[in-house]
């Protein structure tokens, strides 16, 4: 587990960009897992900044996305699939048929969750998969329970999750229930795993997460066992840490 420190959120956005700029430069047919949220959207712009420049080419890679509500569209403007569109994909010239986000739209939820395990396996895995984490230690919609849970699933998002995603909302009713959300065992089998966190409300779930015993009721926490994980956090997220 490798912890990097940055002085802001610019820093750490900044930092982290390198790293997946270096992963599309060494591997240009890589394969990236990408997350949404408020956290990567400094990485996000970044990174396009550079490919604007002509630093970075993202003609060959495939993005395969942790997650997305179940019930919603992508041109819903809630919608993950959205999200990513409007924060990133339509800025670079990523090929519309390597963007992967589950379905929000099948309702089927064993036929779905089959489909994106299958699609992950026929990509070979994800060379580097981005990860935040929630106040809870959830990551992707991997919410806090007694087992690890393992592929792709359909979950109950629990009342503090909802709550902190009804800011994106007009008001909580309209934030949904049940999310499609990548396995800890597809994030674990990733090549290299970056996470990246900020402010004040994160440091107290980190120092549990990653200074605390590996535990399905800190579903981050697994991630000390990953063999190429880094951590990526400001100053204030890292302020339990006594690093």
């Amino acid at each position: 587990m490798k912890i990097i420190k940055a002085k802001t959120y610019k820093d750490m956005s900044r930092k982290a960009a390198n790293i997946i700029s270096a992963q599309v430069i060494m591997k240009p047919n890589c394969v990236l897992g990408l997350a949404t949220g408020s956290t990567p959207i400094g990485l996000y712009e970044q990174l396009i900044d550079w490919y604007q420049k002509g630093d970075i080419d993202f003609s060959e890679v495939t993005t395969i996305n942790l997650d997305e509500y179940r019930g919603l569209s992508g041109d819903n403007p809630q919608s993950y699939r959205y999200f990513m569109d409007e924060h990133f994909f339509k800025h670079i010239n990523i090929r519309p048929e390597n963007i992967n986000v589950p379905d929000g739209t099948n309702l089927d939820v064993q036929a779905e969750c089959t489909r994106y395990d299958h699609l992950i396996m026929d990509k070979g895995g994800i060379d580097l998969q981005l990860l935040g984490i929630g106040n809870n230690g959830h990551i992707g919609f991997n919410e806090p329970d007694s087992a690890f849970e393992l592929g792709t699933h359909c979950i109950d998002l629990l009342e503090s999750t909802i709550e902190a995603n009804a800011r994106f909302f007009e008001n909580e009713d309209e934030v949904p229930r049940q999310a499609y959300t990548m396995g800890i065992k597809t994030i674990m089998q990733a090549h290299k795993v970056l996470m990246i966190a900020n402010g004040k409300n994160k440091a107290a779930i980190l120092k549990e997460a990653f200074l605390g015993p590996v535990t399905p009721r800190v579903p981050a926490s697994i991630l000390q066992m990953h063999p190429d994980f880094t951590l990526i956090g400001d100053e204030e997220a890292m302020s339990e840490m006594n690093l």
